[in-house]
């Protein structure tokens, strides 16, 4: 037990790199950096010499993806939502990728708190926002009054709520089956764990991502319905 309890502080320790201007570069920051160079570049080769006739397999599998992410959300929060489609979409990507790092050596950004904060202070931001446009200043005020006055204090609550789930739903389970692993390795040490990585660390890590990217969706539906 104590042997997991020092690999749970050894991947709760997020190393420092670097400083840039007393700014600490982590393993979590350079990770991050090496997913959205890998994203542009990819996005780069895959957008190029797009045809509206005759197109390749490359773009007729690129379409595809695109167009069943764009029907999920749309089928999540309408036609309303359609300006956050894209912002969503990147959101699951990132966190698709960052959760399968661990499988080519790198520890996931998503295993360090600050990230998982990060990702769901943008999402809460995001909602509010939404929730402003589609309401403006006094609607979005009035609603935390709802649906009686009484229950006011618990909508502002919820403002912390959210986020906070967010962001310990994606931690907790990614961390989680970290220590599931650790566990199996010390009952059956042979093969067995492998099976359950590819679990792990790329099924489950998939659906993080997919959930993250739903809940987020949902709440900006329920501010956005007047």
């Amino acid at each position: 037990m104590q042997d997991i309890v020092e690999k749970l502080n050894e991947e709760l320790n997020c190393e420092t790199l670097f400083s840039i201007a007393g700014i600490r570069i982590t393993e979590s920051v350079a990770a991050t950096w090496i997913i959205i160079a890998a994203v542009l570049l990819i996005s780069l080769v895959l957008t190029r010499n797009l045809r509206v006739e005759d197109p390749g397999k490359g773009q007729l599998a690129l379409e595809g993806a695109v167009k069943w992410l764009y029907d999920f959300f749309d089928s999540t929060m309408g036609h309303e939502g359609a300006e956050y489609y894209f912002y969503l979409m990147t959101v699951i990507v990132f966190i698709g990728i960052a959760n399968l790092m661990g499988i080519i050596g790198f520890k996931p950004p998503t295993k360090d708190l600050n990230v998982t904060i990060a990702l769901s202070v943008m999402s809460i931001v995001l909602i509010q926002v939404a929730n402003i446009r589609k309401r403006g200043p006094k609607g979005w005020l009035k609603s935390f009054a709802e649906p009686m006055p009484i229950v006011a204090p618990i909508n502002v609550l919820e403002l912390f709520i959210k986020p906070l789930s967010l962001c310990m739903r994606l931690f907790g389970n990614v961390l989680g089956s970290f220590v599931i692993m650790e566990l199996i390795e010390i009952v059956v040490p042979v093969i067995v764990p492998m099976i359950f990585s590819l679990y792990f660390d790329i099924f489950d890590g998939l659906i993080q991502a997919y959930v993250f990217a739903f809940l987020t969706a949902l709440f900006m539906k329920e501010a956005m319905e007047a």
